[in-house]
């Protein structure tokens, strides 16, 4: 266990206004030994801890930093638990989970992050949640109030930034669209993130895992970018084709064709894939990626709780089950069998015994 006493000496300290050498004269100790104390050079005497506990006004488990290590540990466990429900699907349990980690630490900005997070999910129509428009409207304004506490107080950006982000997706889903925009245009330019700019800052040990880690942030954005072209219903059906074959292209060009097929993104790109081949009236391809889509379902309902794979530009890659949010119990073949494969699109093949075969292979 790793005791915080001498940055906790220094913030006190500097909170009463009194320099290293009135602090070690109060407790007849040279200037240096202060000094060693607040760089976690080494420790004050046993015999001092009372001592410096009561010139300070505090506990002396305080002074040594235990209750802030027990707090951590706790939170850790609370934060566990509600990774495992989400990535089950089961939102009431993290909203449950949240609700029971800011009662007891209040004013923890991650566990009200969390909180807000799930009230949220518990609103998307996307998963299995029956009453997921009475949750958009129960949660609307505990939603906003959480949003607006974090973005005033919180002391930590990223999170101030992912509070404001999902208020304003909100405020949008509310038809309070000016008021999302508004929070959106204050955030900072791509140009301006701390991605585009650390790497000045950066020593040599440092540059390989960056430059790999920014190669992996930019090719999930510019594939999301690409998918909203071809999912947006702004170009015709064959440039949307066009444009979900790009993402093929792309992920071969950055992960070297070494990803395993069994990502829910994996499953939701052929079966986009099969569609705009229906549109098109190619059916004999739409056939082909719609089993493309069930192996992947397959495959991903049987992934492992742990896979590696490495890539030149990325590097090696670890990608844990447990990992994956979503707000749907149910496995991706069901939600496959049950959701995706009744679009209109498919209804031209919808008779065929082909597509039968298809509806089979995933009962």
């Amino acid at each position: 266990m790793k005791l915080n006493i001498g940055e906790t000496i220094k913030r006190l300290r500097k909170e009463k206004e009194i320099t290293q050498e009135e602090f070690a004269e109060v407790l007849g100790v040279s200037c240096q030994s202060v000094s060693r104390w607040e760089n976690s050079f080494c420790y004050p005497d046993i015999e001092l801890i009372p001592t410096i506990a009561s010139f300070f006004g505090i506990s002396t488990d305080k002074l040594m930093g235990i209750d802030e290590i027990t707090e951590k540990e706790n939170i850790e466990k609370y934060l566990e638990r509600f990774q495992q429900a989400i990535s089950k699907g089961e939102i009431n349990e993290c909203i449950a989970i949240a609700r029971e980690g800011v009662k007891e630490y209040p004013n923890n900005y991650i566990l009200l992050d969390k909180l807000m997070y799930a009230l949220f999910g518990s609103g998307d129509d996307d998963g299995n949640i029956p009453e997921w428009k009475e949750n958009m409207e129960k949660y609307d304004a505990e939603i906003t109030a959480l949003g607006e506490r974090i973005m005033k107080y919180c002391p930590d950006i990223n999170l101030r930034l992912e509070a404001a982000s999902r208020l304003a997706f909100n405020h949008i889903l509310h038809g309070r669209k000016e008021m999302g925009k508004k929070i959106y245009e204050t955030f900072p330019k791509m140009e301006l993130c701390k991605e585009r700019q650390m790497w000045w800052a950066l020593e040599k040990d440092e540059e390989l895992p960056f430059l790999r880690d920014a190669i992996k942030q930019s090719y999930e954005f510019l594939k999301s970018f690409i998918w909203l072209l071809a999912d947006a219903d702004v170009v015709d059906a064959e440039t949307e084709y066009i444009a979900i074959t790009k993402i093929f292209e792309l992920e071969k060009l950055i992960l070297d064709g070494n990803r395993p097929k069994n990502a829910w993104g994996d499953v939701w790109l052929d079966f986009d894939i099969a569609k705009r081949y229906a549109l098109m009236g190619d059916y004999n391809n739409t056939y082909k990626h719609l089993h493309l889509a069930v192996d992947e379902a397959k495959a991903f309902d049987n992934r492992p709780d742990e896979q590696k794979y490495s890539a030149v530009l990325v590097g090696e890659i670890t990608e844990r089950k447990l990992d994956f949010e979503t707000s749907d119990t149910r496995p991706l073949c069901e939600i496959l069998r049950d959701k995706w494969l009744i679009h209109d699109e498919l209804d031209p093949v919808r008779e065929t015994q082909e597509f039968k075969e298809i509806i089979k292979r995933l009962s």
